[in-house]
């Protein structure tokens, strides 16, 4: 990882779908006369980046300089991210305010290192025209800063299409290397794009297969690198490990890494930050993708979302 000692020179815009993750976290003894569920005691509560602002946490753990553009609602959790974001030392200058949206919460309820339910809250529209310029302008403002950008779409309406297309051809003008985590069946919409980090099952619904063994992927990422014209395809494939497409080259397959996995929430957002970073440190994509395997290894075996740290990889 001598690589790394060059990460404090690489900038990444990050655009997607910001969330917030919050944990309860507490103890089971008996279950509720009212209902067959568990009583949970609670004594703890946390607030951690989600989604894009995840992905941030992840780049700016590595040492990396981060911006972050995304939309936000107008209300107390939107205040929740700030905070969760700055203790990680990302800025939130770059975040819209939209009177018309909610911001997004995962509330984990979490009993003896185990999940007993999730509860979410948010808006799956895309943003308003008013939004969306606001949206646009400040990625427009970024452009001369950085060198690599990530998508990271969790269909929560951030990447609108107006988006989406004129970032691809901004990027393409300019050479811009721009990694994307995509979202739902249609992947022609991501035509021009350097690399995609679906996971296993994404991908196979995406391709309109019905197994999900690895002949099933190894179609499906082949199909994708000729019909898309991408040069990589990462599919996250869980205990299974990765699999890296690349375009007139031989499919690298890298097993997983983890002893043990406590919690996979995140892990696909930490393997796009480190390959972003690696490859902005000059570092190939398939040592980048050995990267990000070995730092997705570290963070499944933490309980709830867990972001990668220099310290992380150097224990």
């Amino acid at each position: 990882m001598e690589f790394l000692k060059n990460s404090s020179n690489v900038n990444v815009l990050i655009v997607g779908d910001v969330m917030l993750d919050r944990y309860w976290w507490g103890s089971v003894s008996r279950i509720s006369p009212e209902a067959p569920v568990p009583v949970v005691n609670l004594d703890d509560i946390s607030v951690i980046p989600g989604g894009a602002a995840n992905v941030t946490a992840n780049i700016a753990g590595l040492g990396a300089k981060a911006f972050l553009v995304g939309a936000v609602g107008d209300d107390g959790e939107a205040g929740l991210i700030s905070e969760a974001l700055k203790s990680k030392n990302v800025s939130t200058e770059y975040l819209v305010k939209s009177s018309e949206r909610r911001t997004t919460v995962k509330t984990r309820i979490i009993a003896h290192n185990q999940q007993v339910v999730r509860v979410d809250q948010e808006t799956k529209v895309d943003l308003n025209p008013e939004d969306e310029d606001k949206v646009w302008n400040l990625i427009k403002s970024l452009f001369s800063q950085i060198q690599i950008i990530i998508i990271s779409d969790y269909g929560k309406g951030t990447v609108t299409t107006n988006i989406l297309s004129r970032l691809i051809t901004k990027t393409d003008k300019d050479n811009i290397i721009i990694f994307v985590d995509p979202k739902g069946k249609d992947y022609l919409k991501y035509k021009g794009v350097t690399i995609l980090t679906p996971n296993r099952y994404e991908i196979v619904e995406a391709c309109k297969l019905e197994r999900h063994d690895q002949s099933a992927i190894e179609n499906a990422g082949r199909r994708l690198i000729s019909e898309i014209g991408l040069k990589y395809l990462l599919v996250t494939q869980g205990e299974e490990g990765m699999t890296l497409f690349q375009k007139d080259k031989e499919t690298v397959h890298l097993p997983v890494e983890s002893r043990k996995v406590y919690d996979v929430t995140g892990a696909g957002d930490t393997v796009i930050a480190c390959m972003a970073v690696a490859v902005g440190c000059g570092v190939d994509f398939t040592e980048a993708a050995r990267f990000a395997n070995r730092a997705a290894g570290l963070v499944v075996g933490q309980v709830g979302t867990t972001a990668i740290s220099l310290e992380m990889l150097n224990q």
